[in-house]
């Protein structure tokens, strides 16, 4: 909150988030929050994309534009690779069982 001085040698500031024009007094300090609510906006958006990274269709604060869906994808193939891999070694399996057992 930064005041602006209207008029310093009758000593007037006014506040220009809520426009009220008011005398400068020497007992009281303001001080300006700028800062912390640029830290504050910083962690909001930090805090947002912790909050997109638990949705695997939702972009990313350091990622690359176009990237939405890379974390479905990568799902897709990884859950379809090792289900093939299972799928084969169980297949392989119940054929060793079937050959030894004479079923063959």
């Amino acid at each position: 909150m930064s005041m602006v001085h209207v008029a310093p040698e009758a000593h007037l500031v006014l506040d220009p988030l809520t426009s009220l024009l008011a005398a400068e007094r020497e007992d009281i300090i303001a001080y300006s929050m700028d800062p912390i609510m640029a830290q504050l906006d910083e962690l909001d958006k930090i805090a947002e994309d912790l909050i997109n990274s638990l949705s695997p269709d939702r972009e990313l604060l350091n990622s690359f534009p176009g990237r939405e869906n890379t974390s479905m994808q990568a799902g897709f193939y990884g859950n379809a690779f090792y289900g093939i891999v299972v799928g084969l070694g169980v297949a392989g399996l119940l054929l060793l069982v079937m050959s030894a057992l004479g079923g063959i």
